[in-house]
């Protein structure tokens, strides 16, 4: 169940990137680039593991 709902909340998380970029685009209001960005960098954080949560579980 994690693994879905982690699933679903960076689907919706690059769904609301995309469509702040393509906003941003059409309207040219530079604020949702930006928002569209911010997803991203999120997106690409959460989906790549940390190293450190590795290190953490080998010592516990």
């Amino acid at each position: 169940m994690h693994l879905l709902v982690r699933t679903l909340i960076l689907f919706g998380v690059v769904v609301g990137a995309i469509a702040s970029y393509s906003y941003g685009n059409k309207s040219g209001l530079f604020i949702f680039v930006v928002i569209g960005l911010l997803l991203e960098i999120f997106f690409w954080l959460r989906l790549s593991p940390s190293k450190n949560h590795k290190s953490q579980k080998k010592q516990v």
